[in-house]
């Protein structure tokens, strides 16, 4: 494929259309022959959900086409099946070719495969929560901390419960921030149960949840927040299964190579570099990858290529519109001011510039 007049110099297939993937596609299209597969038409940013979910006019800014920021790419909408020594292989039965492979296949998104779904699926959780007089959040974690948030700003008259297996709130951060989440939650309402899980098996008629403890809840819907599993299983037959860990993250090395694979990368969420799993990290992994890609395809020597070094613990939790928790490296601070960086926009603006696109 030419450029300009000029023939792109290698074939780079991106497996994975999320923030990671969808990132460095972007970012290479330019100058190589970038392929994206994924199974969505869509790129979706993720920490913006669950403010779709309350507000679904705000999923117009978050949910993007691939064709609209890859104007010079090949889209594949197809689950990635298999990967060889030489190609990818699709679930369509088609097969494409690479001189180097960056797999960011992270975390199972939507079930939605286009756009117009998708939207159709936050209207639904809208309806949900709108109709609903009491509210059940299965899962302690960022995911269900910040729904809860959104729904207690939002929906303040409703009953909102939070059951939650561990021992405290969004236990990938500190101590510290876990406590001010869980007193912003109580001062707004919302009713926090912790070391206990809920089997949805056992909910009678009436919406009559039971925990594991015996408690009963009532509630006129659910949400379930809890982790999910990594996107590698389709890598469990082909030649990386061996670079899988017990977790099935891919093995990288300090380039974010695939550990003993000269020219295939991991990025984003599916790699086991010690570091939470967060978007702006994902991010940065892009970012290192394309420049080392583009380095190899100069022809640089390997003690040219850039060095990924695993971020401290910093994340910052959206509490509603206004307010959030943040675990710095110099402390923890909430109210106001993590709430002016991350919850007015949840960055939307920021990500769609990064993509190349308005940020309106």
């Amino acid at each position: 494929m030419a450029v300009g007049g000029a023939e792109k110099s290698k074939k780079v297939v991106v497996v994975g259309g999320g923030i990671a993937g969808g990132i460095i596609a972007k970012t290479l299209q330019s100058q190589n022959e970038v392929m994206l597969i994924d199974p969505k038409e869509y790129f979706e940013i993720p920490w913006a959900q669950l403010r779709s979910m309350v507000e679904p006019s705000f999923a117009d800014r978050t949910l993007i086409k691939h064709s609209e920021y890859l104007t010079d790419a090949t889209i594949i909408t197809s689950h990635a099946t298999k990967v060889t020594n030489y190609e990818v292989q699709t679930a369509d039965g088609r097969a494409f070719p690479y001189d180097y492979l960056v797999i960011a296949t992270g975390h199972p998104g939507s079930i939605a495969v286009n756009r117009k779904d998708r939207l159709r699926l936050f209207q639904q959780d809208y309806e949900k929560i709108k109709s609903s007089n009491s509210i059940l959040i299965i899962g302690g974690g960022p995911t269900g901390v910040e729904l809860a948030g959104e729904i207690a700003v939002d929906f303040p008259e409703k009953k909102v419960t939070i059951v939650h297996k561990g021992s405290r709130l969004i236990e990938f951060i500190g101590p510290k921030a876990s406590k001010k989440a869980h007193t912003w939650l109580k001062k707004k309402g919302v009713e926090v149960i912790l070391g206990q899980t809920v089997d949805l098996e056992s909910v009678s008629g009436g919406g009559v949840y039971e925990t594991s403890r015996g408690e009963k809840i009532t509630a006129d819907c659910h949400f379930v927040c809890v982790g999910k599993p990594l996107g590698s299983s389709w890598l469990h037959d082909s030649i990386l299964k061996q670079s899988l860990d017990k977790k099935g993250q891919l093995i990288v090395d300090e380039n974010l190579r695939v550990k003993g694979r000269d020219n295939i990368f991991a990025i984003g969420d599916i790699t086991d570099v010690p570091e939470l799993k967060l978007g702006f990290l994902a991010e940065k992994h892009a970012s290192v990858v394309a420049k080392n890609l583009q380095l190899l395809i100069k022809g640089a020597p390997e003690k040219k290529l850039a060095i990924y070094k695993a971020s401290p613990p910093i994340a910052m939790v959206s509490l509603g519109r206004k307010a959030g928790v943040a675990q710095l490296p110099f402390g923890t601070i909430s109210g106001w001011f993590p709430g002016k960086i991350k919850s007015k926009d949840l960055f939307v603006g920021k990500t769609r510039k990064t993509l190349g696109l308005e940020s309106a």
